[in-house]
């Protein structure tokens, strides 16, 4: 039964944020002293909720960490969700990158940071390389409707299907690298040169979808 407005339940808007909220202080504890040393108390602890409450939200402590994971794959999205048929998706993506500059863009820094560390640790960890793997899933279901579009072919093509797959997969292996290197003590000014990042996700994009991705279309 849908709640009535009033009714006393939590709106879905309300959820996310504080499913965010707790996925913060669980990434922070996660890092700071390892998986295996935080307890569900502790993450109820630092956010200010009762360990019931976490559990209410989530079905594990490693689960606490699926929110931020995702952030790591936000930004992308939101920027490939909008490329226009007649731009190259090299120009679109540095354009869109650039914008971020001068404007807000999906995902705080912060969380950004966040996101690459629990992807850093989901080398080791079983559970969080699960999560990683989810977010990585959605890419690829986001990308289906991107390139279905831009080839004429319904979602569920074949062929669309695998040029999804295969671009998930740069996402993924491109995002791993660049936290990785981040953490490692890289600077950030590193991958500061947004046409050279864009021009980097673009050319891994287009070699791995055998060149079907990445044209301008007329």
């Amino acid at each position: 039964m849908t709640k009535k407005p009033g009714g006393g339940g939590m709106s879905e808007q309300r959820r996310l944020r504080l499913r965010l909220e707790i996925s913060r202080e669980a990434a922070r504890l996660f890092w700071e002293q390892g998986v295996a040393a935080t307890s569900g108390d502790q993450i109820a602890e630092a956010v200010g909720l009762s360990t019931r409450t976490i559990w209410r939200h989530f079905r594990s402590k490693e689960s606490c960490a699926e929110p931020i994971i995702m952030q790591g794959v936000v930004t992308l999205l939101s920027v490939l969700r909008k490329w226009p048929r007649q731009r190259s998706l090299e120009d679109h993506l540095a354009t869109e990158l650039a914008g971020f500059r001068h404007e807000k863009p999906p995902v705080d820094f912060a969380d950004e940071m966040l996101a690459m560390k629990m992807i850093r640790l989901a080398d080791t960890e079983p559970a969080l390389r699960t999560a990683w793997l989810m977010a990585c899933d959605q890419t690829e279901l986001q990308m289906r409707g991107v390139i279905g579009d831009r080839l004429g072919r319904p979602a569920d093509d074949l062929e669309v299907r695998l040029h999804a797959a295969a671009t998930a997969s740069v996402v993924r292996v491109l995002d791993e690298h660049i936290g990785a290197a981040v953490l490692a003590g890289a600077e950030l000014a590193d991958f500061g040169d947004v046409k050279a990042l864009a021009e980097r996700y673009a050319r891994a994009i287009r070699t791995a979808t055998g060149g079907a991705v990445g044209d301008p279309l007329t």
